[in-house]
């Protein structure tokens, strides 16, 4: 099913400027399997007139201890979790219970932090994927000893593992992420000149592109140049202008001028329209970071289907999750303030009467060791993950559950476990929903034909 390069695609200076900034030489030979995407997005438009949908990425910064976020309740498998997790177990009297439909009989209970995320689970709104990480292909315990199967490079690490989770290749190169790619793939359905990749935490690697780069928001809006007020402000705007219009030679100074032309004109535009929209009533909670930027989100999703967007695709972020220490301090609070951005993004959703066309799903690099170092957890590879909105088919768990037993058959040592699901697999799902063909989706993901099931079923 993948496609061949098409020979006929020839990048403009522009174009082959971006894919240089963005990644090198590796996203530069990327370049003709993805022309041949964006030649044939052009049809797409016309076919979905008012079909507006949006990817909302929130990327928990550090490996979140996705283990004691969702636990098994039961009493053999919380049995197993106790013994692996030793002081760092959540009280199974504690736990929000949760009722999956169509799993094993197994009960599960969520942390005591998250009634939000209780409540939208249970309400068929929020699902888990569990156990997923990073894979080039399916790998077992034993394959894993022995080095028989490809591994992602450098597994365990911070910065290589965020790179894998958010580029279109785990054991390749460059600067193009999964969620870039998609937005090059969608971006027909937008009018030109609108913002189709938004992030609200300023540069990452999943949102780069080869021909669509994300605009950065703060979470008060577009963030202007300064200096440009009163009468000397209006005068040294209007030399700043002339400098961007001169006839640049360098093509690199040419691709600054036309940037920065792009992001004054969608300050002005964005703004406005930001100004003129009613306000939202639903109360986001305070001091809470991860929330400012959800509520930033709404307000530009209650914008889309005005400006003529149809796709669009946020990023944001919430850190502090690397837990080395002081975990059964600080993991509660993330947790907390997680649960209650989310919740109220959903209900600000509904609000606008758009909680069925956002979906959103949460990244981290890894999950962490089932055991604990005495304070905390190290480094681990399998975790769970959030996915939630109106179109999410809800109230279940995805993917394969893992035996919690420390050197048991999903554990490579110390409770790192191996992923049963593959972020490519994630991806995939939601791609298909964002509108992506089944045809070009190894196009997007090249190591998606190494898994049996691209389609992991969450979407419907």
């Amino acid at each position: 099913m993948n496609k061949k390069n098409d020979s006929t695609f020839q990048p403009t200076r522009r174009e082959l400027l971006r894919r240089m900034a963005a990644g090198g030489l590796g996203a530069a030979s990327l370049g003709s399997a993805w022309g041949s995407l964006l030649l044939g997005a052009s049809q797409v438009r016309a076919q979905t007139a008012g079909d507006y949908r949006a990817l909302v990425v929130v990327y928990l910064a550090g490996g979140n201890d996705s283990f004691n976020l969702i636990v098994p309740r039961d009493n053999a498998g919380y049995g197993e979790y106790r013994n692996a997790r030793q002081n760092l177990a959540v009280s199974q009297a504690q736990l929000l219970s949760i009722d999956p439909v169509g799993g094993d009989g197994r009960q599960f209970g969520l942390h005591p932090s998250v009634a939000g995320l209780r409540n939208l689970f249970n309400g068929g709104r929020l699902a888990f994927v569990t156990n997923m990480g990073t894979l080039v292909r399916p790998v077992s315990r034993d394959a894993y000893k022995a080095k028989t199967v490809k591994l992602p490079p450098q597994l365990f690490s911070h910065n290589d593992q965020e790179a894998q989770w958010l580029r279109v290749k785990v054991d390749g190169a460059g600067g193009i992420g999964w969620g870039g790619a998609l937005a090059d793939r969608v971006a027909a359905y937008n009018p030109a000149g609108q913002p189709g990749s938004i992030s609200l935490s300023g540069s990452n690697l999943w949102q780069v592109g080869v021909q669509t780069q994300p605009y950065h928001m703060g979470t008060s809006g577009p963030v202007a140049l300064t200096g440009f007020w009163g009468t000397l402000g209006r005068n040294r705007q209007d030399v700043f202008n002339a400098l961007l219009d001169q006839p640049h030679e360098n093509a690199f100074v040419r691709q600054y001028a036309d940037a920065q032309r792009d992001a004054i004109r969608l300050n002005t535009t964005i703004s406005e329209a930001l100004a003129g929209a009613p306000a939202l009533q639903t109360a986001f909670p305070a001091n809470n970071a991860l929330a400012s930027q959800l509520q930033m989100v709404a307000r530009m999703v209650g914008l889309g289907p005005s400006l003529g967007t149809q796709r669009q695709i946020f990023f944001c972020r919430q850190g502090g999750y690397d837990t080395h220490a002081d975990q059964l301090d600080n993991h509660p609070v993330l947790l907390g303030q997680l649960s209650a951005a989310l919740t109220a993004f959903q209900s600000a959703l509904d609000e606008l009467g758009m909680g069925a066309q956002v979906t959103t799903a949460t990244l981290s690099e890894f999950g962490r060791t089932l055991s604990s170092n005495g304070k905390g957890t190290d480094h681990g590879w399998g975790g769970n993950q959030i996915v939630m909105g109106g179109a999410v088919q809800g109230k279940r768990l995805y993917g394969t559950w893992p035996s919690l037993a420390i050197d048991g058959p999903d554990d490579t040592g110390k409770g790192r476990l191996i992923p049963t699901t593959a972020v490519d697999q994630f991806a995939a799902t939601l791609a298909r929903w964002m509108g992506v063909a089944d045809a070009d989706l190894p196009t997007l993901l090249p190591n998606l034909p190494n898994f049996a099931t691209w389609d992991l079923g969450f979407m419907g």
